[in-house]
């Protein structure tokens, strides 16, 4: 195995070394002959200001190529249960945005998507958002990998799902990293990251964003982590949407730090 190849499965696990990430072993069964073209669909609604996107598009079979066509002329609708809904507009082929939604903790939002004569529903409940303590970098138990610690407090009293994105200035990174804190209840969590000299020099700048995400979006991520989420292989992950599209509908609270490297 390469050098990058193990920082890849770090990254993708950075929470490991708590057992806080949840393994990405797991396989679902699914129907092994079946590799048409699925509907895919990935939505995001964030505590933030929006716009918000989903984008919208056609698997492939496991056996061909990764090119994935887009999904043009459907109707997308957004609502929260508080009774407001909002018609998405097609802003490029494929990608829908949001004009007034905004993202509140503690509402839940389901995603309606009309398209080809069928229907794809999904909800999503945002949580409250965790603040990110602290981010630091310490001598590296690895050889030349540069490591980092981050830490949280975790909410007492209720179950909790997170995924962490990392940014290399403001360019989001290719990694799938999740916790949840069974066994956590209401402690500080701390996570370990490391990125090769390649990844990050000095004047970096390396952000950590952190989602408070629900259990639907946190079991899609779980199942997504050894491929890309669209093609349509013996290990597609579990969608949090109807009527058996692929992708998932996530609104999720977000908090960032960043820190700079020497």
């Amino acid at each position: 195995m390469t050098l990058m190849n193990i920082i890849n499965i770090i990254r993708i696990s950075p929470i490991l070394l708590l057992g806080l990430l949840c393994s990405c072993e797991k396989v679902i069964s699914l129907d092994l002959n079946t590799s048409s073209s699925q509907i895919v669909i990935q939505g995001n609604v964030y505590d933030q200001a929006g716009p918000y996107t989903v984008k919208i598009s056609k698997s492939v079979g496991f056996d061909e190529p990764s090119s994935y066509p887009a999904v043009t002329d459907a109707k997308v609708t957004i609502s929260d249960n508080t009774g407001y809904a909002e018609v998405l507009s097609e802003d490029s082929s494929g990608i829908y945005v949001t004009s007034q939604l905004k993202g509140i903790p503690g509402r839940t939002y389901t995603l309606k998507v009309e398209t080809g004569g069928q229907t794809y529903t999904a909800s999503s409940y945002m949580p409250n958002a965790v603040e990110i303590d602290s981010i630091y970098n310490v001598k590296s138990d690895f050889g030349k990998l540069k490591q980092f610690h981050l830490l949280f407090k975790d909410p007492a009293d209720t179950a909790n799902y997170y995924r962490l994105i990392d940014f290399i200035n403001e360019k989001a990174q290719n990694s799938m990293m999740i916790a949840s804190d069974m066994g956590y209840d209401g402690k500080t969590i701390s996570g370990t990251l490391l990125f090769s000299e390649d990844d990050l020099k000095s004047g970096d700048t390396l952000t950590l964003w952190l989602e408070s995400v629900d259990k639907g979006v946190y079991d899609y991520i779980r199942t997504a982590a050894n491929h890309d989420g669209q093609t349509a292989s013996p290990a597609n992950p579990v969608s949090n949407i109807s009527n058996g599209a692929l992708g998932y509908f996530n609104a999720c609270s977000v908090r960032k730090k960043s820190i700079v490297m020497p």
